[in-house]
């Protein structure tokens, strides 16, 4: 029976489809570690207070390219080059979603508007982290090689839209809840579709790994256009809510030591 646990199962078994999984998902971590770093440093100067959360949201995400990067070592693995079809967090910029690289290799300083659009954009991809994550701990909290990686990544990718979610919040009662609202259904709208192609990139690689027959490969590609036409009508709204989180100040304080070996 086909099942997201009996397929992240057979790619987690074969050291191919593995090691391509973990090389995306590091290169992607990596990448929005280098782009929160970014943003901190430019931050203007009404929305300094930021600046320490944004730092370690970005010392988050190179945690995560590090463990996923652990993950292979310990099999004796080395990561591959990412296929461009597979490259979710550089599709996304070039569908003008979230601040563009050029601006962030700038000196020059970001605005609060481009603050807001940095976290919309972070409140609707981390709403899909946060969600895979969850996904793989049901399924393999307990697996000995993966089982502490995926739950220390998943708990931070909560504390993650948590902050989002605050920080939101605060901007909007200051005023800029009209452009918050507009940016974050943009970001859905557009992070669906990625989300979608690159969905069916990754899972062609891995049939093409795997040996998947045609008629296993035509279901999951049937199934990855059922999702995104359900997200098209309805399910992009659950990106763009924002209440206030339980858990508050979520990125407050310095960032726990990072481990290097999982």
């Amino acid at each position: 029976m086909l099942s997201a646990k009996s397929l992240f199962q057979e790619i987690l078994d074969n050291d191919e489809s593995f090691r391509l999984f973990c090389s995306i998902a590091a290169s992607g971590e990596s990448q929005g570690g280098w782009e929160n770093a970014r943003i901190a440093a430019l931050v203007p100067p009404s929305a300094r207070e930021l600046a320490p959360k944004i730092t370690r949201h970005g010392a988050d995400e190179d945690k995560h390219g590090r463990i996923f990067n652990a993950l292979m070592n310990k099999r004796g693995l080395t990561p591959v080059e990412v296929p461009a079809d597979t490259d979710y967090t550089m599709l996304l910029e070039r569908h003008g979603i979230g601040l563009a690289h050029d601006k962030l290799r700038s000196r020059q300083p970001l605005t609060v508007r481009d603050i807001v659009t940095y976290l919309a954009h972070s409140r609707v991809t981390e709403q899909r982290a946060s969600e895979q994550m969850e996904l793989l701990v049901r399924h393999f909290a307990d697996h000995p090689d993966i089982g502490r990686a995926i739950r220390m990544i998943s708990e931070d990718e909560d504390r993650h839209l948590a902050y989002c979610h605050e920080e939101l919040l605060r901007f909007a009662s200051a005023g800029h809840d009209h452009a918050i609202r507009r940016t974050l259904r943009a970001c859905a709208l557009a992070e669906i579709r990625v989300y979608r192609d690159v969905s069916l990139a990754v899972m062609a690689r891995m049939g093409g790994i795997l040996g998947w027959s045609r008629a296993r490969a035509a279901t999951l590609a049937a199934a990855i256009h059922t999702v995104y036409a359900y997200e098209r009508v309805a399910g992009w709204r659950r990106m763009v809510s924002l209440k206030m989180p339980e858990h508050r100040d979520a990125l407050g304080g310095p960032a726990p030591p990072a481990p290097e070996v999982v």
